[in-house]
Protein backbone atom coordinates (compact mmCIF):
# COMPACT_ATOMS: atom_id res chain seq x y z
CA UNK A 1 0.00 0.00 0.00
CA UNK A 2 1.03 3.26 -1.20
CA UNK A 3 0.20 6.92 0.07
CA UNK A 4 1.61 10.04 -1.12
CA UNK A 5 1.11 13.11 0.99
CA UNK A 6 1.46 16.22 -0.96
CA UNK A 7 1.64 18.94 0.73
CA UNK A 8 1.70 21.52 -2.06
CA UNK A 9 -1.98 21.27 -2.76
CA UNK A 10 -4.81 22.94 -1.61
CA UNK A 11 -6.65 19.26 -0.33
CA UNK A 12 -6.39 18.47 3.36
CA UNK A 13 -4.65 15.60 4.32
CA UNK A 14 -6.78 13.00 5.71
CA UNK A 15 -8.90 13.67 2.36
CA UNK A 16 -5.72 12.62 0.49
CA UNK A 17 -5.33 9.48 2.44
CA UNK A 18 -9.27 8.91 1.85
CA UNK A 19 -9.10 9.12 -1.79
CA UNK A 20 -6.04 7.25 -2.55
CA UNK A 21 -6.68 4.80 -0.14
CA UNK A 22 -9.94 4.88 -2.21
CA UNK A 23 -8.87 4.30 -5.10
CA UNK A 24 -6.50 1.56 -4.70
CA UNK A 25 -9.67 -0.38 -3.15
CA UNK A 26 -11.83 0.34 -6.48
CA UNK A 27 -9.16 -0.71 -8.28
CA UNK A 28 -8.35 -3.74 -6.66
CA UNK A 29 -4.79 -3.03 -5.57
CA UNK A 30 -6.32 -3.56 -1.55
CA UNK A 31 -8.31 -6.73 -1.56
CA UNK A 32 -11.40 -7.39 0.03
CA UNK A 33 -10.56 -8.56 3.88
CA UNK A 34 -6.97 -7.23 3.51
CA UNK A 35 -5.78 -5.62 6.46
CA UNK A 36 -4.73 -2.13 6.83
CA UNK A 37 -2.17 -0.78 8.85
CA UNK A 38 -3.49 0.21 12.28
CA UNK A 39 -4.20 3.94 12.60
CA UNK A 40 -1.27 5.08 14.61
CA UNK A 41 1.03 2.60 12.61
CA UNK A 42 0.16 4.85 9.72
CA UNK A 43 0.01 8.15 11.21
CA UNK A 44 3.74 7.28 12.52
CA UNK A 45 5.12 6.21 8.59
CA UNK A 46 3.09 9.38 7.13
CA UNK A 47 4.18 11.54 9.88
CA UNK A 48 1.12 12.95 10.66
CA UNK A 49 -1.54 13.13 13.54
CA UNK A 50 -3.43 10.07 14.43
CA UNK A 51 -6.14 12.30 14.67
CA UNK A 52 -5.64 12.54 11.17
CA UNK A 53 -5.04 9.31 10.11
CA UNK A 54 -8.93 8.16 11.84
CA UNK A 55 -10.53 10.89 10.03
CA UNK A 56 -9.59 9.59 6.56
CA UNK A 57 -10.16 5.70 8.56
CA UNK A 58 -13.53 7.07 9.74
CA UNK A 59 -14.70 8.43 6.33
CA UNK A 60 -13.99 5.27 4.64
CA UNK A 61 -15.88 3.18 7.07
CA UNK A 62 -18.88 5.66 6.23
CA UNK A 63 -18.66 5.13 2.87
CA UNK A 64 -18.29 1.24 3.27
CA UNK A 65 -14.86 1.05 1.85
CA UNK A 66 -13.80 -0.59 5.38
CA UNK A 67 -15.01 -2.01 8.37
CA UNK A 68 -13.48 -2.77 11.90
CA UNK A 69 -13.30 -5.79 13.90
CA UNK A 70 -12.61 -4.36 17.21
CA UNK A 71 -9.44 -5.32 18.45
CA UNK A 72 -7.97 -6.58 15.16
CA UNK A 73 -7.70 -3.40 13.09
CA UNK A 74 -9.36 -2.37 10.15
CA UNK A 75 -10.13 -4.32 6.94
CA UNK A 76 -10.63 -3.97 3.53
CA UNK A 77 -14.78 -4.35 2.71
CA UNK A 78 -16.56 -6.32 0.30
CA UNK A 79 -16.77 -4.30 -2.73
CA UNK A 80 -20.61 -3.12 -3.47
CA UNK A 81 -20.38 -2.87 -7.23
CA UNK A 82 -23.63 -0.71 -7.33
CA UNK A 83 -22.48 1.74 -4.57
CA UNK A 84 -18.55 2.42 -5.95
CA UNK A 85 -20.62 2.94 -9.24
CA UNK A 86 -23.38 5.39 -7.51
CA UNK A 87 -20.66 7.31 -5.88
CA UNK A 88 -18.94 7.65 -9.14
CA UNK A 89 -21.79 9.18 -11.08
CA UNK A 90 -22.60 11.67 -8.42
CA UNK A 91 -19.25 12.46 -8.73
CA UNK A 92 -19.59 12.77 -12.89
CA UNK A 93 -22.51 14.53 -12.27
CA UNK A 94 -20.54 17.53 -9.79
CA UNK A 95 -17.58 17.65 -12.58
CA UNK A 96 -20.03 18.18 -15.70
CA UNK A 97 -22.07 20.76 -13.90
CA UNK A 98 -19.06 22.76 -13.02
CA UNK A 99 -18.07 21.93 -16.90
CA UNK A 100 -21.34 23.42 -18.51
CA UNK A 101 -21.25 26.38 -15.59
CA UNK A 102 -18.25 27.22 -17.29
CA UNK A 103 -19.26 26.51 -20.76
CA UNK A 104 -22.11 28.86 -20.01
CA UNK A 105 -20.02 31.75 -19.13
CA UNK A 106 -17.53 31.35 -21.75
CA UNK A 107 -20.48 31.54 -24.36
CA UNK A 108 -19.96 28.00 -25.36
CA UNK A 109 -22.42 26.72 -27.63
CA UNK A 110 -23.88 23.10 -26.28
CA UNK A 111 -22.78 21.62 -30.00
CA UNK A 112 -19.00 23.06 -28.95
CA UNK A 113 -19.43 21.33 -25.49
CA UNK A 114 -20.34 18.15 -27.03
CA UNK A 115 -17.50 18.39 -29.70
CA UNK A 116 -14.71 19.46 -26.49
CA UNK A 117 -16.03 16.16 -25.01
CA UNK A 118 -16.17 14.02 -28.09
CA UNK A 119 -12.46 14.91 -28.98
CA UNK A 120 -11.28 14.25 -25.12
CA UNK A 121 -13.16 10.86 -25.39
CA UNK A 122 -11.21 9.96 -27.91
CA UNK A 123 -7.95 10.90 -27.04
CA UNK A 124 -8.69 8.33 -24.34
CA UNK A 125 -9.40 5.55 -26.72
CA UNK A 126 -6.09 6.35 -28.58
Amino acid sequence: MEIIIRNTVNQPIYEQIYTQLKNQIIAGTLQPGEALPSIRALAKDLKISVITTKRAYDELEAQGFLYTVAGKGCFVAEKNMDLIREQRLRELEEHLTRAAELAKSCNLSRRELEEMLEALLEEESV
